[in-house]
């Protein structure tokens, strides 16, 4: 049903494009009503207003405060036009089809730091009221509270000769109650912060339904958060299929990890936790390191980089070989890609291609919903102040960034966390191995051990050469890097008989006396950081 706009009440605090609204409704034969410096404004660019005393019957008073607050213009906007009509014309109410009305610019004087009486002044309470009402009317009437969205219905204004679709209606709706929820949300946050309190409104839109969630039984949707600056959700997708429940998650655990690095890195996941990791100069080789890490955890992986991907990159998957010759991975992000190199990964059809800023994977704060309730609490984003070596023998020659590569990853992985890095002789940091996930820290020692002894031991078979000696020495230049404190000695005597010579742990326990003298009995050297960094 298309709903001529015969007259339009213009009421904004922000003028942008409002002019032009206002002559593309005056060309189609509509009369506009305004207040204060809309009015103004309108009247310098040559439109005819009529002045939303002459609706009201009440002049504005108060400052400003009472503009368009009356029974007149709120029943102009709300009466029903099929059931009403008699009603309305009995009472002398004419009809106002068409509302746009941005409200106080109350967010921006808060995050201003505005003093409390201003804040105050800042909240609108006409405008809301208009908007909801004209919102209530839509099948009769159209509400814009959005200068953004002026140029679409201009457009449909200009194509069907001033009338606007049940469909245009419907959206503008649902625009105004999401931008009014979003504003008293912004109110209620700011009177709960000036009292001294915290507050929290989670509003979420823009939903993509995905095909189901990590199961196929279950139902799952995207979402995208109101209001942020940088979403997830806008990541542009240039190839592929479209993305599942886990390949977002995966992403997210992808772009973290390769978020927090300096220089180019290049970051494997595998149900959240980097299998993969390594960062250097040559984009090449530093994915090379990072498939090294875990191969068959990289198998069906999300990739991610931070650093616009290359073709010579991109080969190492061998998409150009036969079906089986080639490395399967769900995902590839990266903040951009050079020519060619999407066409390449075209030729796997089923290989999603993101180009996505990976610093949108580090906000501020990390939410988390259980049962009837909701975490918070500020991401674990503290780098490195200090290194306090506690054993008898120190560590030589302390390589910085290769520990505070080693503090990244072990962020990373899921608790309990134990990994092993190294420097290669190229320069490239890469994560050996990794233990994520256990129940007891040991056992995540262990599988980081594991793994790092199957990566030192395929570089030598690859090189044609002896395992033993490049094992042993791979091992003895590692890092050994624990999330939180060891409880007991038992990781510190798997990592001495593995031939590990460095470790590096936070401290706290009440046993790290009986850690430290087995690290000096067993000749290790081990250094405190004084910084935990549990990933639950």
């Amino acid at each position: 049903m298309m709903v001529p706009i015969r007259r339009a009440l213009l009421s904004v605090s922000d003028k942008t494009g409002i002019v032009d609204l206002g002559r593309a409704l005056f060309a189609s034969g509509c009369e506009l009503i305004s207040t204060g410096g809309t009015a103004t404004a309108l009247r310098a660019a040559g439109l005819p207003v009529t002045d939303i005393q002459a609706v009201s019957g009440n002049p504005e008073a108060f400052g400003g405060r009472m503009k368009t607050l009356s029974f007149a213009v709120e029943s102009a906007l709300l009466f029903d036009r099929e059931r009403d009509a008699e009603e309305a014309a009995r009472l002398g109410i004419a009809p106002i089809d068409l509302v746009a009305c941005n409200l106080y610019p109350f967010e921006r004087a808060w995050r201003a730091g505005a003093a409390f009486g201003e804040l105050i002044e800042q909240i609108d309470v006409g405008g809301p009221t208009m908007l909801r009402a004209a919102a209530k009317n839509f099948r009769f009437v159209a509400a814009l509270c959005r200068p953004e969205g002026y140029p679409e219905v201009i457009a449909e204004l200009r194509a069907s000769g001033g009338s606007l679709s049940l469909s245009t209606r419907q959206r503008l709706m649902r625009e105004v109650f999401e931008h009014t929820a979003d504003y008293d949300a912004a109110i209620a946050l700011a009177l709960a912060e000036r009292a001294g309190e915290r507050g929290l409104r989670l509003a979420y839109g823009q939903s993509i339904p995905l095909r189901y969630g990590e199961n196929s039984h279950q139902r799952a949707a995207f979402f995208r958060e109101r209001g942020a600056e940088r979403s997830l959700h806008d990541l542009e997708a240039l190839g592929g299929k479209a993305l599942s429940y886990n390949n977002i998650v995966d992403l997210s655990a992808a772009l973290e990890a390769v978020a927090g690095l300096p220089g180019g890195a290049c970051a494997i996941v595998k149900h959240t936790n980097p299998c993969g990791l390594a960062q250097g100069s040559e984009q090449a080789a530093v994915f090379s390191a990072a498939w090294a890490g875990d191969p068959i955890s990289a198998f069906g992986s999300v990739i991610a980089f931070n650093t616009p991907l290359l073709l010579a990159s991109a080969r190492f998957l061998a998409l150009d070989a036969p079906v089986r010759a080639r490395r399967f991975v769900e995902v590839v992000a990266a903040p951009d890609f050079e020519p060619g190199v999407v066409e390449y990964l075209g030729r796997s059809e089923n290989l999603r291609v993101v180009r996505c800023d990976p610093a949108i994977a580090r906000p501020p704060e990390v939410l988390r919903f259980v049962p009837g309730g909701l975490l918070v609490q500020d991401a674990d984003l503290t780098e490195l102040s200090e290194v306090r070596v506690v054993t008898a023998q120190p560590v030589a020659s302390l390589d910085e960034p290769l520990l505070r590569f080693g503090l990244h990853a072990v962020r990373c992985v899921k608790s309990n966390a134990i990994v092993l890095v190294r420097r290669r002789a190229d320069g490239i940091l890469q994560l050996l191995g990794m233990g994520a996930g256990q129940p007891n820290r040991v056992d995540s020692t262990r599988i980081a051990l594991a793994r790092a002894r199957d990566t030192l031991c395929a570089e030598a078979e690859g090189l044609g050469v002896e395992t033993e000696g490049p094992l042993r020495a791979g091992l003895a230049a590692a890092y050994l890097v624990s999330d939180a404190f060891f409880p007991f000695p038992d990781s510190v005597e798997l990592a001495a008989e593995a031939g590990v010579h460095t470790l590096f742990q936070p401290g706290g326990s009440l046993r790290d006396s009986a850690v430290i003298r087995r690290c000096d009995e067993l000749g290790l050297a081990m250094a405190m950081t004084g910084l935990r960094h549990f990933k639950h």
